[in-house]
């Protein structure tokens, strides 16, 4: 059975506009339409003829422009490309709207700080779409990460050439860096970082390097030019492992735990050594519920405007994640300098 973020009073309908009606923006015009909170007025997309099918498929209103549907709504939900993410919200914003904004939050760490303080100065609910936080597998694997030391994700995908327009750590890598920040509690230490642009403009593979003050470290990689698709965590602790798979929504725990009295001679046990006794090997495989991930957050959406709460993925996450991606491409251009220099002997 699916969850469902059930909200305090049932009966509170948000009217809520879509901006942007493209591949992800008809599937949360969709999901909206199913969830008993959401009353959906309409949608605007700058593309006329698009935005005329989209109205005749889902039989809901186009508007004209921005400010139209925003003067007839109570929160919107954007889905635009990237770089219009600050536009549209900074309209909403300032017209007292909530807000749901796809990741990346914005296109520059400035715009968003300069949301952050719109929103707080207008005090209206803004959640961005890290869609991973929601994902069935990591919801499950969640209570096990009480204090991961070591981390490591690899999110590969197949060449598609749309979300070519920018690095692979802010099309596919800000996913992970999200998942990293909501589990280690500890500031950032150092960023390393190395990319690849292999066939197209902006780097198509990186590797990051995150060190953390309290110790931990991950170790994270992305591409899109992979042959196959994976989408995998796993994060090491005191006396346990945890993986994590994305795409497949699988979990696997093993854990150890200190053997008192008698071994079971059938349980699978580590010996120590001399004075430091045994630990007996236990295997979880916790139950992952069917859900979807999108319905998830946009309800969790609806249900932090109806509680008046803290949206679960913050406009301070989605600035967290953003600063922390810009810092790993930094320092991508840094190696990738340091490499061309030592290559041509400019450097010497």
């Amino acid at each position: 059975m699916e969850k469902k973020y059930f909200c305090a009073n049932s009966s509170f309908m948000i009217k809520i506009g879509i901006l942007g009606a493209g591949h992800l923006g008809k599937i949360h015009i969709r999901l909206l339409k199913e969830i008993e909170n959401f009353e959906v007025i309409g949608f605007y997309d700058a593309n006329p003829e698009a935005a005329k099918l989209v109205e005749q498929e889902f039989e809901i209103k186009c508007f004209d422009s921005i400010e139209e549907l925003l003067d007839l709504v109570d929160a919107v939900d954007i889905v635009t490309p990237t770089i219009t993410h600050y536009t549209c919200a900074s309209k909403a914003i300032k017209k007292s709207k909530h807000i749901f904004i796809e990741k990346p939050v914005t296109n520059t760490i400035e715009e968003a700080k300069t949301l952050i303080g719109l929103s707080k100065e207008a005090n209206v609910k803004v959640q961005v779409g890290h869609v991973e936080r929601f994902n069935p597998a990591f919801m499950a694997a969640r209570e096990y990460c009480s204090n991961p030391m070591f981390i490591e994700t690899h999110r590969l995908a197949q060449f598609n050439p749309r979300g070519t327009d920018v690095s692979v750590v802010l099309d596919l890598m800000i996913h992970d860096i999200d998942i990293i920040l909501s589990v280690v509690k500890s500031n950032i230490k150092r960023i390393s970082a190395s990319g690849v642009a292999v066939v197209s403009d902006t780097p198509d593979i990186a590797n990051a390097r995150i060190e953390f003050d309290n110790g931990c470290v991950a170790n994270l990689t992305a591409s899109r030019i992979s042959m196959k698709n994976m989408r995998k965590s796993r994060f090491f602790q005191k006396d346990a492992y945890i993986s994590v798979d994305f795409l497949d929504k699988k979990v696997d725990v093993i854990s150890l735990k200190n053997v008192e009295g008698d071994i079971d001679p059938l349980a699978v046990t580590i010996d120590l050594g001399k004075d430091k006794g045994s630990k007996q090997i236990f295997f979880e495989n916790p139950i992952i519920s069917p859900t979807n991930a999108i319905k998830m957050e946009l309800e969790a959406f609806a249900n932090s405007i109806i509680n008046n709460t803290t949206p679960l993925v913050s406009i301070d996450d989605g600035y967290k994640a953003l600063d922390v991606a810009y810092k790993i491409i930094e320092k991508m251009k840094i190696t990738s300098n340091f490499i061309e220099e030592s290559s041509t002997g400019t450097n010497q």
